[in-house]
């Protein structure tokens, strides 16, 4: 090309610029050129493509295609990444032979697609996929492209796009990083498929893996639980022995979604939001610290609810005490007992896990569990064996190296892996199985018999008094009750009576602790020396069964070092009450409300604390068993243990969801006034998003020691919120940070931290972020879009309002509103 005469490549030019530009076309054809300043559009006009500078910085010009009717400028595709133009000169074209190439000024090729094939009457075609081909110009079928985009990737993953391998042409599609926002080039950062041994994605920054997909399971990939059947997108994979491949397809074509792997190599996937004009993250690949490569170690097993969240597999123990005391589980962990491949080894199942690197492994689709459990024994290097489809439990997956990169999910999350253990560590694990057998099938049974008689006495006493209470159920009108004791049992030890009495030293008011909405709550002292709180059920309080029905039934079923532990229950004639774990730092209500308090709270504690009730509340939307909306999020309803973590309190008016609910509906409106989302207030429409809307305040009280409710400032009648949104607005937003914190604080947390909290007051429930997000806006430096007003924020009061929210410190839960008139103005 490079003897092309330059007279004659300039009259080409000029002729195919004014063709170009008197006729919308999606095609080119040979000698025919986009000049810069000139685009191509696909035939629906989804993408365009043509020259462009990435930042109004930068002289540097490459080519690329983007999204046409979006008004942010979204570059998916880059021809000459490591190649860029520095003036307007450039130009793309396509040969007889069909080739694509960019030349410069000097009539110097820069970039060509390289192909291989060569055709007759040649064509090149921007596709409404946004997939750049070349083809033959009568010949449409995708098989015979000469070239594609769609083959050599960037940083963006598209719809019907084939991430993978094609083992027939050769081809590996995957995705690599910008180097920054603003420079398209090749960065640190790689997503790909690895094919040793079974396929898995991993996502490398230069050579050292980041993060692990795992394997698909029939399902999903093993470490990747967010993938779920959804409204935006189909997917699935594909694995033979012609291709490996990933793909997605959009639902409604009307949606936007695009994947990307960033410069900081984070995975993660957007949605364009028309009305708001911007693009939303849908999901992220990696979710928290347990999703780095390897965390653990060996046989180490990350658990993200934990703390430390690093543990070892049942039968190990850390390789180097002294190193996992010091929050370094690297080295991971080794087998407590050897394995004697002769002597008879077997396997333990861990159930609900991400499985482990398959880089060691073998594979075999056609075998059963049974099957491949005897493939494992077999060979004396096999360590673990797990199924290839979780749906069937078809095929067959064995390891041959260390385990490495294991983590916990909820059990319907993960998948169960079958890990090979000495015969020694299987005879303890049977003999104490059996002595547990022995031991607690005798005392349940006799644990029952006794409970069904003190039930009986107790539901006859009840049906005398006839005053419509039935042991530990609401009764209901025409209920049998006998099909409503086995409906609402509650799964909860059961404490006397007098037990509760003397640790409470007969409820006096020296142990008395507080009062709330279900009664006065007392700190106990069982026999064993333990500490307990206990909430009284009071007869003035307007709670009443339901709350305690609620409450037991919901924290009992949950586990999460951010929540309170629910002990027991006692249940005795009239008397309710409900014993949990005893909080030595009472609620955070004090600790940033009150003045002797406040200057104990340095930043750093409010910061974990903000991120500890985050973690605890996306636990109850979406870890826990039940998808739990608590409701009655507040700074009294968030108390701290002895180490100053918090742990979310009083879930008397919380509601489960099933399924894949995330609202509902109540006529009946109760909560705690300033805290209660716009949409809860006046339609009584309750969902994970008003749980955020009071986290959100929360978080703004947190960080300003000021309470949202009677919040008053000499310039202006706005709310905590309100005022909040003013610094914003006006760039001023570290003067919300509390006067006592004295200049000890980290800045860029703060500004986080009310970014966040605002995002989360947002009036409308689409536009706050889910409590995924909001852990990971949290815990990460990835940019926070533009909060909007506030819900609530112009609310004026009258004077005795503001006086009206008590300034005493509460032990638990103070519900004493049901509010179902308020109206924002």
């Amino acid at each position: 090309m490079e003897g092309f005469p330059l007279p004659l490549f300039l009259f080409v030019s000029t002729i195919s610029t004014l063709w170009l530009t008197s006729t919308a076309i999606s095609t080119i054809s040979p000698n025919q050129n986009i000049s810069d300043g000139q685009t191509i559009i696909s035939d629906d006009e989804f993408f365009q493509m043509g020259f462009f500078n990435p930042s109004n910085s930068s002289t540097n010009r490459y080519f690329g295609i983007w999204y046409y009717k979006i008004s942010v400028p979204t570059v998916v595709w880059v021809a000459n990444r490591e190649t860029p133009l520095n003036n307007t000169s450039g130009v793309l074209t396509l040969n007889q032979e069909g080739t694509l190439m960019i030349l410069d000024h000097s009539n110097n090729m820069i970039w060509s697609s390289n192909s291989s094939l060569t055709a007759n009457n040649p064509v090149a075609q921007l596709l409404d996929t946004g997939n750049l081909v070349i083809r033959s110009e009568n010949d449409i079928n995708p098989d015979n492209y000469l070239w594609q985009s769609f083959d050599y990737p960037g940083d963006t993953f598209l719809p019907n796009m084939k991430f993978g391998i094609d083992f027939v042409k050769g081809l590996n599609k995957y995705l690599t990083s910008w180097k920054s926002v603003d420079d398209p080039s090749i960065g640190g950062y790689t997503n790909r498929f690895d094919s040793d041994g079974y396929p898995q994605i991993l996502m490398r920054r230069g050579s050292e893996v980041e993060f692990n997909s795992g394997p698909w399971n029939g399902l999903r990939f093993s470490g990747m639980p967010n993938l779920k059947p959804n409204d935006i997108y189909t997917f699935g994979f594909v694995f033979n022995e012609r291709e490996l491949y990933y793909k997605y397809e959009l639902v409604n074509n009307s949606v936007v979604s695009r994947m990307i792997l960033n410069p900081d190599g984070r995975i993660q996937r957007f949605v364009w939001i028309d009305q708001a004009r911007e693009w939303r993250i849908y999901v992220t690949g990696q979710l928290d610290n347990c999703d780095r490569y390897g965390l653990c170690g060996a046989y180490g097993v990350c658990n993200i609810i934990d703390s430390p969240p690093c543990g070892c597999l049942s039968g190990f123990e850390p390789r180097s005490p002294d190193e996992w005391r010091r929050a370094d589980w690297s080295s991971g962990c080794v087998r407590k007992a050897e394995l004697d491949c002769e002597g008879g080894d077997g396997f333990v199942r861990r159930s609900g896990v991400k499985v482990p690197d398959t880089r060691r492994t073998w594979f075999n689709v056609s075998m059963n569990l049974e099957e491949c459990e005897k493939e494992c024994l077999r060979n004396c290097n096999c360590t673990a064996y797990a199924s290839l489809d979780i749906r069937t439990g078809s095929g067959c997956l064995n390891w041959f190296d260390d385990l490495v990169d294991i983590r916990s999910y909820a059990e319907e999350d993960g998948q169960d892996i079958f890990v090979r253990m000495a015969v020694s560590e299987l005879d303890r694990k049977a003999k104490a199985k059996r002595r547990v057998r022995v031991i607690v099938i005798p005392v349940l049974v006799s644990v029952t018999v006794l409970l069904g008689i003190c039930l009986f006495v107790y539901w006859k006493r009840k049906q005398r008094k006839k005053n419509g209470v039935n042991n530990i159920v609401v009764v209901r009108e025409n209920n049998n009750v006998a099909n409503e004791k086995k409906k609402d049992d509650l799964e909860l030890p059961l404490f006397d009576f007098n037990t509760i009495a003397n640790a409470t030293n007969n409820f006096s008011d020296e142990s008395k602790l507080g009062e709330g909405g279900f009664g006065p709550v007392y700190k106990g002292i069982l026999e064993d020396g333990k500490e307990i709180a206990v909430k009284r059920h009071s007869r003035k309080s307007k709670q009443g069964l339901d709350e305690f029905q609620n409450e037991a039934k919901c924290i009992a079923k949950l586990q999460h070092r951010n929540l309170v532990k629910l002990l027991g229950c006692c249940i005795d004639d009239e008397e309710r009450m409900l014993i949990y774990e005893y909080m030595p730092n009472k609620s955070l209500n004090s600790f940033i409300f009150e003045e002797g308090k406040r200057k104990s709270m340095d930043w750093s504690k409010r910061y974990t604390i903000i991120v500890g009730i985050a973690r605890g509340l996306l636990y109850l939307h979406q870890d826990s068993r039940l998808r739990i909306i608590h409701r009655d999020l507040k700074a009294s309803n968030i108390l701290l243990d002895k180490d100053m973590n918090p742990r979310i309190s009083d879930f008397g008016l919380a509601r489960s969801l099933e399924g894949s609910d995330t609202k509902a509906n109540t006529r009946r409106v109760m909560g705690t006034y300033g805290y209660m989302a716009p949409e809860y207030t006046i339609d009584g429409i309750y969902s994970t998003k008003s749980d955020v809307f009071s986290f959100g305040v929360l978080v703004l009280e947190i960080v300003s020691g000021k309470k949202n409710r009677g919040f008053r400032h000499a310039n202006h009648d706005l709310n905590l919120l309100g005022h909040a949104w003013r610094l914003y607005k006006n760039g001023k937003q570290l003067e919300l940070l509390d006067d006592t914190i004295n200049g000890f604080y980290v800045p860029s947390e703060v500004n986080r931290s009310i970014h966040v909290g605002l995002l989360c007051v947002q009036k409308y429930p689409e536009d706050r972020p889910d409590m995924t997000m909001v852990v990971l806006m949290l815990g990460s430096e990835i940019p926070l879009p533009e909060p909007k007003q506030p819900g609530f924020y112009t609310e004026r009061r009258r004077p005795q309002e503001a006086e009206s929210s008590s300034s005493n410190p509460e032990w638990s839960s103070s519900n004493h509103l049901s509010v179902t008139y308020l109206q924002p103005r």
